[in-house]
């Protein structure tokens, strides 16, 4: 558990976790992200009887917590489980059933994840799921169970360590409705979270007279639903706002609000974070709980994906309700479910991934087609969620670069091209371990694929507006390099780099060196919150769409940086400690040298280094020996052309260790 020491901050002792810890708040010490206690995990059943085992990442069995399971694929009930009550105890969301068993063989909580035995098609059928995974933590989520006593009024104490957002009871002794409170209802009023129903206010069921909700308690009143005599009960508790997480330890990961529907596209509420998940209910009118979330789709253009806490029915894909921007998120649909004019809804959303990577492989991999047999799903295969892909056929003449992203699921564009965003409904991203896209069987076919992490690489979807502004990003640091390129119409790919400064512009999809324009950068460098633009089409059409990919070095990660030519070998120290693998290379003096790729799979050795250019249709070009392998980093060799190595040359680079 984290530990804060600042100086005359109060000691609050939270005995429910981890056998009790004592946290100071607001200081430093061990870092908490969201990462560590929240986490939507797609995954495919079995439906063998054999144990299934998934890495999440949070530790459920030392910390405990809750997962939320939903078949994906077809009409299941979905599932509550959670610590406190036991791995055999489950609950319906949308049903006011009983607590019921899963059998022997059912949910085992781990230390980084958890595991199924075959338990029928609720969880471990031949069907897709998503689970939805809440560790408790103080600031975030807790759990409380209770024996009722009948008395009204009657205070519950917790160990969320600040006041609730939102509360679920439920009865797990008897059939009893869902009550869900929000701190965007009156104490007096409740939700059911089993139906569509809107503001319910005839029982008080945080008490008759008096209702306390607190950082330390809520009341019950004498009601069946949550304290009757003899009945059991079970709340789950979500936080709201409270800012003790992430690197400085000022970060909230949380947020239960509301907002009032438009009626029309563009509605935009602020969260002061981009979220990775969303529940939207609406309190005047009989509509239903509404949850997103990322890994399953929530693009800023195209198809989205919804289910519905309240109905036990699969997937739904149509397009986007909500999407998300750096600071919070963006209704995109006038949807009754979610947009109404002058209608309220409440929501909670948790924080994307927020996690510094320590090393290349927590957000690069690279993987060919078929490396593990046609037909895998994913078809190809890392060790984390996938945001951006590059894929190319490396040794057919003629075939263009794709790139792809999360954000944008569904939809491509390709580095050697100006062409507009094409739709490729086979690129799916809902997928822990990877990304499915169909390319093809060839074992030429190769996917570099990274991770949106801070200080690494961000991702940004924006509208033009024709006018010099800023655009807000969630990068944690200045950015590097950026790669901008118009998604509604032809354009080309323009690229920003700290090595050629804010005056001028490089093209992903061409050779040419840079050239010096206000109008793409507002002769303006970025910053760590923003980066700025000019009114080129290019970048910021009035009715342009656009995406931004925005890259830096973390230590130890990624480096980004420049050389000068020699004609001699050059050691490129980027603070790596087992060499590169993914080295990207352009000259800036010349405009006739491409965009060169490397990469440790198809080799950087000494004697042949096989290269791909992104910004042509050229096949790779192979028995070269341009650069070579360096522990820090990689040494360009005299062999090297002068595209890569002549006396006086300029270049940038991207390398990823």
């Amino acid at each position: 558990m984290k530990e804060y020491h600042k100086k005359e901050s109060p000691i609050i002792s939270y005995a429910g976790y981890g056998g009790g810890a004592s946290f100071f708040k607001g200081a430093a010490g061990p870092k908490t992200y969201v990462d560590d206690v929240f986490g939507p995990y797609v995954y495919k059943g079995d439906n063998s009887g054999s144990t299934q085992t998934f890495n999440t990442g949070l530790d459920m069995s030392g910390e405990g917590g809750m997962i939320w399971f939903k078949s994906r694929s077809n009409s299941q009930a979905a599932r509550i489980l959670d610590t406190v009550r036991g791995t055999n105890e489950s609950l319906i969301p949308h049903s006011n059933t009983t607590s019921g068993g899963l059998g022997s063989n059912g949910l085992t909580f781990l230390s980084n994840g958890f595991s199924l035995g075959w338990t029928g098609g609720d969880l471990d059928g031949a069907n897709d799921y998503i689970s939805w995974s809440f560790r408790k933590a103080p600031g975030f989520f807790d759990i409380v169970t209770w024996t009722g006593n009948g008395v009204d009024e009657r205070l519950i104490s917790h160990n969320l360590g600040s006041t609730p957002g939102m509360i679920m009871v439920k009865c797990t002794s008897n059939n009893e409705n869902w009550i869900v409170w929000h701190r965007n209802i009156a104490t007096t009023s409740y939700l059911q979270l089993n139906t569509t129903n809107s503001l319910l206010t005839g029982i008080k069921p945080w008490g008759t007279n008096t209702q306390t909700i607190n950082s330390t308690h809520f009341s019950v009143n004498n009601y069946g639903s949550v304290n009757s005599s003899g009945r059991t009960y079970v709340a789950y508790i979500f936080a709201h706002n409270d800012q003790q997480f992430g690197t400085g330890g000022d970060e909230s990961i949380i947020e239960c609000g509301q907002y009032t529907g438009s009626g029309s596209v563009g509605k935009t509420v602020n969260l002061g974070f981009e979220p990775q998940f969303i529940m939207v209910k609406s309190t005047q009118q009989s509509r239903p709980w509404v949850m997103i979330d990322t890994v399953r789709g929530m693009p800023r253009d195209g198809d989205g994906v919804r289910l519905l806490a309240n109905d036990s029915a699969g997937d739904v894909t149509s397009a986007s309700f909500l999407a998300p921007t750096p600071t919070g998120f963006e209704v995109t649909q006038q949807n009754t479910y979610v947009n109404v004019s002058g209608e309220n809804y409440i929501y909670m959303a948790i924080r994307r991934p927020n996690k510094p990577p320590t090393a290349g492989t927590d957000v690069f991999a690279i993987d060919t087609r078929g490396s593990t047999g046609d037909g895998q799903e994913p078809t190809y295969r890392s060790t984390f969620p996938v945001d951006l892909q590059i894929n190319r056929n490396v040794n057919y003449n003629g075939g263009d670069t794709q790139i792809a992203a999360r954000l944008l699921q569904g939809k491509q564009t390709f580095t050697n091209l100006n062409n507009a965003e094409s739709g490729n409904s086979t690129m799916m991203f809902d997928y822990m371990n990877g990304v499915q896209t169909d390319t093809g069987t060839s074992t030429d076919q190769y996917a570099w694929m990274f991770k949106r992490a801070p200080g690494f690489l961000d991702i940004v979807c924006y509208n033009g507006n024709g006018s010099n502004r800023t655009i807000n990003h969630n990068l944690g640091k200045v950015p590097e390099m950026i790669w901008v390129k118009r998604r509604d119409s032809a354009g080309a790919w323009t690229v920003y780099h700290s090595a050629v400064g804010p005056t001028k512009y490089l093209m992903l999809n061409s050779a040419n060196s840079p050239n010096t324009y206000n109008g793409s950068w507002n002769n303006t460098a970025p910053t760590s919150t923003v980066f700025s633009l000019g009114a080129d089409a290019w970048v910021n059409n009035s009715s342009g769409t656009y995406v931004a990919y925005l890259f830096s070095s973390a230590s130890g990660v990624s480096k980004l940086g420049s050389y000068s030519g020699t004609g001699n070998n050059i050691d490129v120290d980027c603070g790596f400690t087992s060499g590169a693998r993914f080295v990207l290379i352009k000259a800036t003096h010349d405009s006739s040298t491409e965009w060169f790729v490397w990469d440790s799979v198809r080799g950087i050795v000494a004697g042949n280094d096989p290269y791909i250019s992104l910004s042509s249709t050229a096949s790779q070009v192979t028995n070269t020996d341009y650069i070579d392998p360096l522990s820090t980093g990689f040494t360009v060799t005299s062999n090297a052309p002068g595209a890569l190595n002549v006396s006086g040359g300029n270049y940038i680079f991207l390398a990823i260790a």
